[in-house]
């Protein structure tokens, strides 16, 4: 993205169509997250992973292979190509990891999946400046496109049974009718089209709050992205890259820090970090993120910015793992809209703090930006909370009771001791 986002702004020669080209990839990103789950539901996760990649892939040679005067059309198909593909693997990975590694073992496998892209992403902004300024923006596209062949290999070696082809089975069983797939069927038997997405987010109390508050964090984020240049920019004009850079780098060793904590610490309990977990990162993360603009001494931000990467990393683990604790037939869309709900944040907060750091501080934009993340946390937590306190009501109480006595009738018929167990925001304890 650094390599396309310069070869975009050098081509135009305007910030704007950086801005089109950032919002054009969003928008694909967006609709992606609102098909993703039919397609799940449709195609194995393996071959929409496998395409993905394939797409990708073919999309930056043709951007290398386009004469000149397609080379604008060619970037917006890359865009475009990018921006759809790139949810739709990230989607169908994230459904597919339980099925691949095991219910018991899917914290350890987010966790080993968030360290690897934290060491992409800075070894990924580590060499973007060296080989577009020493080898070219073509060498730069190539190596991408590599990366994407590598990748589509490594996907057809994946082991995933069954692949998730019709979502409709959960390791390579049947779905029993108490399941909510039935939401898709109408009431005589014949296909109907129901919101599944919005089902799923029904399916667990606590649910539909956690992937708003995704959202809101995605708002957030791009406060300190678009903030960041200006930032550094202010302490150092002659040379703004080396704080942005060493502020990920430090941003990265902190997220894989906590990745090999939260590893050691399922492996020792066999328990994840829980739906609290990912309210108190979320809290912890946006106070860091707005504490880094603070104007506090070098060392100081050093540390604030590992403690953000770190608090990122254990939201990402608890929020990535409480979703793969729905079942399958619905696992799918809850991801899409997650993604969906991720890009539309992301998307509004770029166009609302472009234009507020015209007027006010960095410093003012993201404390109100993740002020707004931190706000929605805390309306989580305290739901969270709330849930965990009526659950002791008994077997038939209404807001604890029924909810344990149908997941464990489901455990029993599906052998899945994890499935929503002990990271579901009902049932949390982690």
């Amino acid at each position: 993205m650094v390599a396309l986002n310069l070869f975009v702004y050098e081509t135009t020669g305007r910030a704007l169509a950086m801005g089109l080209f950032m919002a054009v990839r969003l928008a694909s990103g967006f609709v992606a997250g609102l098909v993703v789950g039919g397609l799940l539901a449709r195609f194995s996760a393996k071959s929409i992973m496998l395409w993905a990649n394939v797409g990708q892939g073919g999309v930056m040679l043709l951007l290398i292979l386009a004469p000149e005067s397609l080379v604008t059309g060619a970037l917006m198909a890359v865009s475009v190509v990018i921006g759809a593909c790139g949810t739709l693997f990230m989607v169908a990975l994230r459904s597919s990891i339980p099925e691949m590694v095991g219910e018991d073992r899917r914290a350890w496998a987010n966790s080993l999946s968030i360290t690897g892209r934290s060491l992409a992403m800075v070894a990924g902004f580590a060499s973007a400046g060296v080989v577009v300024s020493l080898v070219g923006y073509t060498a730069a596209f190539l190596l991408d496109m590599a990366t994407f062949v590598i990748c589509a290999v490594t996907v057809a070696l994946l082991p995933i049974a069954g692949g998730g082809k019709g979502a409709g089975t959960d390791a390579g069983k049947p779905e029993k009718p108490q399941n909510p797939e039935k939401a898709e069927q109408g009431g005589k038997g014949g296909p109907r089209w129901r919101p599944v997405a919005f089902l799923a987010l029904a399916a667990a109390p606590g649910l539909g709050l956690m992937v708003a508050l995704r959202g809101v964090d995605a708002f957030g984020s791009s406060s300190h992205n678009a903030a960041l240049p200006i930032y550094s920019t202010s302490l150092d004009a002659s040379n703004p890259a080396v704080f942005i850079s060493a502020f990920w780098c430090v941003w990265a060793l902190g997220n894989i820090g906590a990745q090999q904590v939260i590893q050691r610490y399922t492996q020792r309990t066999g328990k994840t970090v829980g739906a609290l977990g990912f309210g108190y990162g979320t809290v912890v993360m946006s106070a860091a993120f707005i504490a880094a603009f603070a104007g506090f001494p070098l060392a100081v931000t050093a540390v604030i910015a590992l403690i953000a990467g770190a608090a990122d990393g254990l939201t990402e683990v608890a929020y990535t793992s409480h979703l793969q604790t729905l079942p399958a037939t619905l696992r799918g869309h809850a991801f899409g809209l997650s993604a969906t709900f991720e890009n539309l944040g992301f998307g509004v907060g770029m166009i609302l703090v472009a234009a507020a750091l015209d007027r006010f501080s960095p410093l003012a934009v993201v404390g109100w930006s993740h002020g707004a993340a931190i706000v929605v946390a805390v309306v989580f937590l305290l739901r969270v909370t709330a849930l965990r306190r009526a659950e002791p009501a008994g077997p038939s109480g209404r807001a604890g009771g029924a909810g344990q006595a149908g997941l464990r009738k489901e455990e029993a018929v599906e052998r899945r001791p994890d499935r929503g167990d002990r990271d579901g925001a009902e049932v949390s304890r982690g």
